[in-house]
């Protein structure tokens, strides 16, 4: 049985994201989303934390239906050269049960 996995990131935009476009930027954006849906992700929530944090500019928590899933979103964002434009950390894990 497949179990829920969650991503946690943090990120912060590359130099090469700053030379894009504004039209580039969104369709990048569009191509990320699309990836997550084909795989039946969700965007649990993204923040914006630049405003109290030197090292990152953001964070976020994604879900997924299974680690074969999660495996497959990392894929598509290779393939579409995603990490080129974003420096990123994340964490996989999966729901502790409730005390």
């Amino acid at each position: 049985m497949a179990q829920t996995i969650f991503k946690l990131y943090t990120y912060n935009p590359t130099e090469a994201w700053y030379q894009l476009s504004d039209g580039e930027k969104k369709n990048l954006r569009v191509r990320v989303r699309e990836a997550l849906k084909k795989v039946k992700g969700k965007d649990v929530i993204s923040c914006f934390s630049g405003w109290n944090s030197e090292q990152f500019l953001g964070w976020g928590v994604e879900q997924f239906p299974s680690i074969e899933a999660a495996q497959k979103y990392h894929a598509l964002l290779v393939a579409m050269n995603w990490f080129r434009y974003v420096q990123s950390n994340s964490y996989l894990g999966t729901e502790t049960p409730k005390f």
